[in-house]
């Protein structure tokens, strides 16, 4: 059974007085005069009592009232109050050191708390800024299709009607090429600003990734650049959409392959961690330059001469739709390597009511 700390506080004080009345009251008995003894056994009453209430008293102030406030501020805090403090911190012993320990305690939450609502502030603004460039880019791309749809087959037929040998047909492959390129930078733009929600499966991850390397070992066919794949043994099925996982492992894989200035390997290696499916991407190209690190998947930077920017950060927005991450490592001449942590099972959804 539990005792009232007060009741353990006053309890070894008790028991020294009782032992220390006991002494006396057998020291009276030892003497021979009745009027000696009850002086001695008035004089020790009155001394025990006197030593309980300094003894109480002192309880009271040093140690009572400090722990009172103490539960009371705690209690503030609680509920959401961190402009509290205690008033015996002031104090040299360890009740003070306490108090010192719990207002700096009460600072540093202060402090984050302030910090977490800036950063909110600012992601909420960035937020509302990035929806009202998507809405937009949505908007332009969808006007800008259907022109480039009719130069595209303008430039068609005007290439059926050429002659074979003459040069304008080069100039019109060019057309078509950069026509192409267009299209491209806007299906980027349209699956940024209104992303797909993930059509989940449980189905093998390993086989998501075969068919993302396969795609890639296209794009290598004129390079000496090997792409390895390291499957995961025992992995179980995952839940994930194999589209939008291909998609972001393709572009990861792509990536891979401009870093290589020349010859070169790529390995994609799976493997199951602590409730994940872990999916690294690494290569032994130029690597990243550390001030680009942080900015790498900021919408619309690229590192590229060519390109939107867009492709890593739809790729860590796909995996943060899984529920997972996105992260990234690279060392400058030596290479980089991405990692995708996916959960093998997504979190259960809570009833509606």
């Amino acid at each position: 059974m539990r005792l009232n700390w007060r009741l353990r506080a006053v309890l070894p004080v008790g028991a020294v007085l009782v032992a220390g009345l006991l002494l006396f009251f057998w020291v009276s008995l030892s003497l021979d005069k009745t009027h000696e003894r009850q002086r001695v056994i008035l004089v020790a009453a009155a001394g025990a009592v006197a030593i309980c209430t300094a003894m109480l008293v002192a309880l009271a102030l040093l140690i009572q009232r400090p722990l009172v406030e103490f539960q009371e501020k705690i209690a503030r805090v609680r509920d959401g109050d961190l402009t509290v403090s205690v008033s015996f911190a002031g104090r040299t012993d360890e009740i003070g050191q306490l108090g010192r320990d719990f207002n700096e305690m009460v600072r540093q939450m202060r402090q984050s708390r302030e910090q977490v609502e800036r950063l909110h502030r600012t992601q909420m603004t960035r937020a509302e800024h990035l929806a009202t460039l998507g809405e937009l880019a949505a908007g332009l791309a969808h006007e800008i299709r259907n022109p480039l749809a009719g130069i595209a087959g303008v430039i068609e037929i005007i290439g059926r009607d050429l002659p074979e040998a003459s040069p304008a047909r080069e100039v019109l492959q060019e057309v078509q090429h950069e026509v192409l390129h267009i299209k491209r930078i806007l299906s980027d733009l349209l699956d940024y600003a209104r992303p797909k929600a993930p059509d989940f499966r449980l189905t093998d991850l390993n086989s998501t990734a075969e068919h993302a390397v396969a795609l890639a070992r296209q794009q290598t066919l004129s390079r000496p650049i090997e792409i390895e794949l390291r499957h995961a043994d025992g992995l179980p099925p995952v839940e994930h959409d194999t589209a939008q996982i291909q998609q972001v492992l393709l572009n990861l894989l792509l990536n891979a392959i401009q870093a290589i200035p020349s010859e070169g390997r790529v390995t994609v290696a799976l493997e199951s961690r602590g409730g994940f499916a872990h999916i690294t991407v690494s290569d032994t190209g130029r690597g990243i330059a550390p001030e680009h690190l942080p900015s790498i998947f900021r919408p619309f930077f690229t590192t590229k001469g060519q390109g939107t920017g867009l492709g890593l950060s739809l790729a860590r927005r796909i995996v943060e739709s899984h529920g997972g991450r996105l992260e990234v490592a690279s060392q400058l001449g030596k290479g980089s390597e991405f990692s995708a942590w996916l959960p093998l099972r997504r979190p259960a959804e809570s009833p509606t009511s």
